[in-house]
């Protein structure tokens, strides 16, 4: 499988995420990562997918390039790299219009939402997110 197709989750920079030195505080950009990788999740898996598994970060590799600012267009692209059993693999571009503020790299694992145990993500929805779909995605 190649990477999937670009997911672009667009971010709102609030006065709680500015620190003492007048920008966004680097840990801020990890939560960007977490909701942008989660939305992009919910956008192509199917609705009983969604249902039943969750995702938690295992490692995040960023590197800070430039910094945000309060009223700064943000948007996070997220590119999933390739799903091993329970495992997703993702590249997210945090930019400012064509300004790339952050790279991270970032692995996570799914986990059955009432067991909290990983699971693994079948092949047929690990599909949706590669471009090889055989129905609609969900509107969760």
């Amino acid at each position: 499988m190649s990477a999937a197709a670009p997911h672009h989750h667009p971010i709102t920079v609030e006065p709680a995420d500015i620190d003492f030195m007048g920008h966004v505080n680097n840990a801020r950009y990890l939560g960007w990562v977490q909701d942008a990788v989660i939305a992009h999740w919910r956008n192509l898996a199917p609705a009983e997918a969604v249902a039943q598994h969750l995702w938690v970060a295992l490692k995040h590799e960023i590197t800070y390039r430039k910094p945000a600012f309060l009223e700064d267009e943000v948007i996070a692209t997220v590119i999933l790299e390739k799903v091993q059993g329970a495992r997703a693999f993702y590249e997210t571009l945090i930019r400012r219009g064509e300004e790339v503020l952050a790279e991270v790299k970032s692995s996570w694992c799914c986990v059955d939402a009432e067991t909290l145990r990983p699971a693994r993500i079948a092949a047929d929805i690990a599909a949706r997110f590669f471009g090889d779909r055989t129905s609609e995605p969900s509107a969760a």
